[in-house]
């Protein structure tokens, strides 16, 4: 079963990157299914008892060679193009896992938006902002934090863009 907690403790480089920028969160630390058959996102809804479309999931790609961070909820996947698109790029693709752990410094189920070893262009859908809260990963695998969106974008200087698969809304940027 799941467990909730609220917690101010220093664990991960996502927490204290929040606890830095003073964003106020709840932290969930859980265990994942045995068996996953769709991914660490969904199975966090599934665990935790949250609908999918407030667990966001964060995915590294690289535009036109730059890497750049996309997070987008679980219940979608990333419309590549469109993320091309918002970073001003010909094309984007999915970076190979090995990679993407190097350069955030997390692992593969784990990777946060917040906290990363370098800062990078960072992409958050759209959808998060009509939502009151969101879910992303603390730093480790059984690990998320919830917070507004709003936080998490001007926590790590992201911009929001529509930029999952299925959407026809026009994108805004926070700067």
């Amino acid at each position: 079963m799941a467990r909730k907690k609220k917690s101010t403790h220093l664990g991960t480089p996502a927490l204290r990157a929040l606890n830095d920028a003073g964003v106020e969160y709840e932290l969930f630390e859980y265990e994942h299914s045995p068996v996953m058959d769709h991914g660490y996102a969904l199975d966090t809804s599934a665990v935790l008892g949250i609908e999918p479309q407030y667990i966001f999931k964060t995915l590294l790609t690289e535009c036109d060679g730059e890497s750049v961070v996309a997070v987008v909820p679980a219940s979608s996947q990333l419309n590549l193009k469109a993320l091309a698109k918002a970073a001003d790029a010909k094309a984007a693709s999915m970076m190979d896992p090995s990679k993407a752990e190097k350069i955030t410094g997390y692992v593969t189920g784990g990777i946060s938006p917040l906290g990363q070893r370098s800062t990078l262009r960072t992409f958050i859908d759209e959808s998060a902002l009509e939502l009151d809260m969101i879910l992303v990963s603390g730093g480790k695998r059984n690990l998320s934090v919830r917070l507004g969106a709003q936080d998490l974008a001007e926590a790590i200087n992201a911009q929001f863009a529509i930029i999952q698969t299925g959407q026809n809304r026009k994108s805004t940027a926070l700067n």
